[in-house]
């Protein structure tokens, strides 16, 4: 990758995250720092590593995406209307009744969305069977599923890491956002309010490696760093890999960082104002 379509991909990531501001602002409700944490593994996905055509969402051959953490949908809204599969302006019906935008993904809603996702845990296992599933039809297509570090305190997301490498599915990547900070805490003591303990997750790479997995770890904001991550977990054979990405929730916004009262709640004017300010970069001429 050269460096005029690294800064290209920098400037669509923080775009995206200028959108995502301006849409839970406007929609009242959606998620924040999980969001914002998961951008850039977003953007180098959709613009950079899957084999996908927009004007084609069905395409037979096309890889496929699960966003296992499914209440950072507006996240998924936002990079796939800047990669041409949906209007930027639709991004103002997000949440509502009518919208094809729920505040989880739809895939009966939305052309694009490969797996409706929202309850924590299940987006692994589907992927899994998408894995499978192209095996035995010899089609060549990859499958990726985010998950959220929180999210691995789910029991199905450790049945499915068992199956994968039981069958060896290598056609799939699981990718951990893992801004060890979720909607009580940290995933580390200590927490947010001492009263609602956190059920800490350390070592998730060991973990999966415990089940066989290859373990690829990387910085999740270096867009660099995951599209060469994810480059090398498809060259991995006869298991299936695992990046864990390090991120900051809320990144890109300095008072968002690190906060869990971030977690869900939408800024109002004056927070969306410093938000914009801190993030406002000219977008690049390019192509998508």
């Amino acid at each position: 990758m050269n460096a005029e379509r690294l800064e290209f991909l920098e400037c669509t990531a923080n775009e995206a995250r200028q959108l995502v501001l301006k849409t839970v602002n406007r929609s009242g409700a959606g998620h924040v720092g999980g969001t914002l944490s998961a951008i850039d593994a977003l953007v180098a996905l959709y613009f950079e590593v899957l084999r996908i055509d927009p004007q084609n969402p069905t395409w037979e051959d096309r890889d496929r995406f699960i966003l296992s953490k499914g209440h950072a949908s507006i996240a998924l809204y936002a990079v796939m209307a800047l990669r041409g599969y949906l209007p930027v302006d639709e991004l103002a019906t997000f949440d509502e009744i009518s919208s094809r935008l729920q505040g989880h993904p739809c895939m009966k809603s939305l052309p694009g969305v490969d797996m409706s996702s929202g309850s924590l845990g299940q987006g692994l296992s589907p992927g899994i069977g998408m894995g499978l599933g192209a095996r035995m039809r010899g089609k060549d297509f990859h499958t990726w599923v985010m998950l959220g570090d929180g999210e691995l305190q789910e029991g199905q997301v450790w049945e499915a890491a068992f199956v994968a490498s039981r069958y060896r599915v290598d056609n799939v990547t699981a990718i951990v956002d893992n801004n060890k900070l979720q909607l009580w805490g940290w995933t580390k003591q200590p927490a947010c309010d001492p009263r609602k303990p956190i059920l800490a997750m350390p070592n998730i790479g060991a973990k999966f490696a415990a089940f066989d997995w290859a373990v690829l770890e990387i910085d999740g904001h270096d867009i660099m760093a995951i599209v060469d991550a994810c480059a090398e977990a498809k060259t991995i054979r006869g298991r299936p890999t695992v990046i864990i990405s390090s991120t900051v929730k809320g990144k890109g916004v300095s008072f968002m960082e690190n906060q869990c009262a971030w977690h869900a709640k939408p800024p109002n004017a004056e927070e969306l104002s410093k938000a914009l300010t801190e993030l406002q970069v000219a977008r690049p001429e390019g192509v998508r």
